[in-house]
């Protein structure tokens, strides 16, 4: 069958419209399969940081915004010519081929992260991502020029169904079977096919259209402004909440594309049942919900136990974005306007990543913008309800603000400093009960205190305490080398509490990315000015740090940037072991902070060991949970890796150290290639 000619139009025949539905989808398919592959390769070169992901939505948004206004705007070309200048770009976009980005983008250290992504980004995928994203409004433009006689809105629930599908097959799929490289390949091939399909159309089309488009047959007037404004901020309203969701969960968990598509999967979803049918988006379903989740979310916004907060984050998330994107769907509209609206979504959709990513960071000094989030999203609610349900809308958007104001009071109280930069949020905090005592937070986990006093400052506290891995390998390689100074790399600062165990003589070298946990860490705390041993911090990422340095030949290498719940997985793949061993003496020893609520790494770090020829023991510290307890003390799991024997026999080590199961079925875990998933508690 083919498209047949009825009265100056083509009917709609299903061998027709299926060209333009699988391009779609496949460039659907593409655009957002080439984000967490992307977002993975170059999260190790920034820290791991959950704000990596959020930076590159800003990219991904803002270039979405730049191919709809591309769409929108090429209209006024002309059908022939704006189809022929869509080839010659879809031509020169291969030379971006393959999208794997060149190790020369690894930052130093001293560049601004934002804008060394998103430059990082354009000069990667720039093209091919502009492209792909056009794809769906200009075909959808296409179409209803060609047929008009089908609504071309389900292809927007299509090309999203496709994204979809792109986002859930990455870690149930593709990253499993495939390392970065692979996916790097199979990616761009797959494009090349899509420029092929597009460009069939796109030449086909020059054949079906006029050189000038036809003068509507029926007049229908183009949208109001406050029809566009409503698109702007509906469409704004639920990528904060995505983005800001987004920030929440990852912050406390783990910074892997497993945890990021999770939200991002739900707002999918809710594009693809509110423009696919109506029967799915019900007023009478949704804004109730929506009225329940929204302060349910402000009242867990400080919660730890994630088992309870993250499903409400998430089913919040999805109640919020099927009203927006449901209310959106009933606004949409004539077909011949159908740019237009697609380009208002792809502006509030920018404008939403950017006042999370890059305007949040810059003016708030802590983690508010959920909270922001919340109460925006129960005014707009507020706003757009009508009768009764005002006085609903009122009493939502009071309850939801007065949680919000709770918990923003609660997450300052008796703070002493509270600074933020790209990698997180610091606070330091007082306890004066039973002692003075001073506590570093990163995000919403301790990274090291101190007790205040001359007398008691220099002692080893919270994860570093006498009976952790640290007190004990700093014990047992005193009584083995007696008299002898040991040299120390550490990455992750903290409050410097490691610096403690320094005598005169030691040297302690600390590794640290974020610019203001060091600020902090010399301001706020003494162990760096006021230890026995000479302490230096070199600024950046530790990994890429040691990877520019000669041998440093260390006693002790410390990896501590386990001690909260997000995992900056680049440290403990195969090549990261590599240079640890390259900078550690032959009878030098690696401590690993393996305290985590939800993944167990000690099964990695034993693999780690056992390929490079050292033994792996855990030493677990839980100190006794009583009211004559030494609360400066927390918690703490740490692996202790070396071929020392000497060193494990010392009874400081032996008498606490403990065997690590090994797990044949886990693959040693690569910069190319690791799966969260199998090491989930």
């Amino acid at each position: 069958m083919s498209a047949v000619p009825i009265g100056g139009r083509t009917e709609a025949t299903l061998w027709a419209v299926l060209p333009y539905a699988a391009t779609i989808f496949v460039s659907s398919f593409l655009l957002f399969l080439v984000q967490p592959i992307i977002a993975k390769q170059i999260l190790p070169w920034f820290g791991g940081s959950a704000a990596v992901w959020t930076t590159c939505l800003v990219f991904f948004q803002t270039t979405l915004l730049a191919g709809y206004a591309y769409a929108d705007l090429g209209t006024r070309l002309g059908p022939r010519r704006q189809a022929l200048l869509h080839v010659a770009l879809l031509a020169a976009s291969l030379a971006f081929l393959p999208i794997l980005a060149s190790a020369g983008w690894k930052p130093r250290g001293d560049e601004a992260p934002i804008a060394a992504i998103l430059a990082l980004l354009a000069a990667t995928i720039g093209l091919p991502y502009f492209l792909l994203s056009t794809t769906t409004p200009l075909l959808q433009a296409w179409y209803w020029r060609r047929f008009e006689s089908a609504v071309p809105y389900r292809l927007f629930a299509l090309s999203n169904f496709a994204s979809l599908t792109a986002l859930l097959g990455f870690p149930i799929l593709f990253e499993p079977a495939l390392t970065l490289p692979q996916l790097g390949w199979l990616w761009s091939g797959l494009y090349v096919v899509l420029v092929a399909l597009c460009a069939s159309i796109a030449w086909r089309s020059v054949g079906v259209f006029p050189s000038v488009a036809p003068a509507a047959s029926t007049h229908v007037a183009p949208p109001q402004l406050r029809a566009q404004l409503s698109w702007f901020a509906l469409s704004a309203m639920g990528s904060v909440m995505l983005l800001a969701t987004t920030n929440h969960v990852t912050q406390n968990i783990a910074s892997v594309p497993f945890l990021w598509v999770l939200p991002l999967s739900l707002y999918l979803v809710s594009f693809i049942l509110a423009f696919d049918h109506p029967r799915w988006y019900r007023r009478a379903v949704f804004v109730p919900a929506l009225a329940v989740l929204a302060p349910a979310m402000a009242w867990t916004m400080n919660s730890l136990d994630l088992w309870v907060a993250v499903p409400v984050y998430l089913a919040g998330l999805f109640a919020a974005c099927m009203w927006c994107h449901g209310e959106l769907a009933l606004l949409r509209p004539d077909p011949r306007h159908l740019t237009r609206f697609y380009l208002m979504l792809a502006l509030g959709g920018a404008a939403g990543a950017v006042l999370v990513a890059i305007v949040a960071p810059l003016v708030l000094h802590g983690y508010f913008e959920h909270g922001i989030a919340l109460v925006a999203l129960a005014l707009l609610a507020f706003a757009r309800f009508r009768g009764a349900l005002r006085v609903a809308g009122l009493a939502v958007l009071a309850v939801t603000t007065a949680f919000v104001g709770r918990g923003i009071a609660d997450y300052v109280h008796d703070v002493r400093v509270m600074e933020r930069d790209f990698y997180g949020v610091v606070r330091t905090r007082d306890h004066s009960n039973p002692v003075p005592y001073r506590a570093m937070y990163h995000g919403s986990i301790m990274h090291g205190g101190q007790l205040l006093g001359r007398d008691f400052r220099n002692r080893p506290s919270d994860y570093f305490g006498p009976d952790t891995g640290y007190g004990r390998t700093f014990r047992s390689l005193r009584a083995i080398r007696p008299g002898e100074s040991l040299k120390v790399g550490i990455i992750g600062l903290g409050a410097g509490v490691i610096a403690a165990y320094g005598r005169e003589g030691d040297e302690f070298v600390f590794y640290e990315i974020s610019p203001r946990v060091v600020e902090i860490a010399e301001r706020e705390f003494t162990f760096l000015k006021e230890g026995a041993a000479k302490s230096s911090v070199v600024l950046g990422d530790g990994r890429l740090s040691l990877e520019r340095d000669v041998s440093r030949a260390y006693d002790v290498i410390g990896v501590d940037a386990f001690s909260g719940d997000s995992i900056p997985m680049h440290l403990i793949t195969r090549e990261a072991m590599a240079l640890y061993v390259k900078h550690l003496r032959p009878e030098g020893v690696i401590v690993f902070q393996a305290t985590n609520r939800f993944v167990n790494l000690m099964p990695v770090v034993k693999r780690l060991a056992t390929e490079f020829g050292f033994e792996a023991v855990l030493v677990s510290d839980w100190p006794t949970d009583t009211e004559d307890a030494d609360y400066w003390y927390s918690s703490t799991d740490q692996v202790i890796v070396t071929r020392n024997r000497a060193l494990l026999e010392a009874p400081a080590l032996k008498d606490a150290a403990a065997p690590i199961a090994d797990r044949p079925e886990l693959p040693t875990f690569t910069d190319a290639h690791y799966n969260l998933l199998r090491i989930l508690k």
